[in-house]
């Protein structure tokens, strides 16, 4: 459980680390790994992850998203756990990012209507852009390494 908590924390730190770059984030390449490595368990530190961020900004319709968006990245990579491809990930972690406005306007059609949840998303696609080519970059670059290095430690920790 120590191990799970770090990792969840470990997103939280490096998401406040990058936050003055606009969706540029490593979150998604560690969820896509932690998956890769730890299977379901992965979920662990995703919803620590989530509940660190609802405890330090408060319940907001972004804090509440991400109870179920980071989930939908943890279930892709169940599905396709067993290609270890850089590349291959950096594209799922791309499409991630252009769709991740699409999967939290979910939350605003619940609480503010369609036409409103619609504007939000078209408003916030430049974003979303940025974040697939962010994330596509980050994937394609770190995957291989930091799959590594947390492989290694867990092989070491035997668990």
């Amino acid at each position: 459980m120590v191990v799970f908590s770090f990792l969840g924390a470990l997103l939280n730190v490096l998401k406040f680390a990058l936050s003055w770059l606009p969706n540029i984030e490593l979150v998604s390449v560690l969820i896509i790994v932690y998956t890769c490595i730890f299977g379901w368990y992965a979920l662990i530190p995703v919803y620590i992850f989530a509940g660190l961020e609802i405890l330090l900004y408060g319940l907001n319709t972004w804090t509440i998203n991400y109870l179920y968006v980071w989930s939908i990245l943890v279930i892709v990579a169940i599905i396709f756990k067993s290609n270890k491809s850089p590349v291959f990930w950096a594209v799922v972690a791309g499409i991630y990012g252009v769709m991740f406005g699409a999967l939290c306007s979910f939350t605003d059609i619940y609480l503010f209507g369609f036409e409103v949840a619609l504007s939000k998303w078209i408003s916030g696609l430049p974003f979303d852009f940025v974040h697939c080519a962010g994330n596509f970059a980050t994937t394609l670059f770190l995957y291989k390494p930091i799959y590594n290095l947390i492989k290694q430690q867990k092989d070491k920790l035997s668990l």
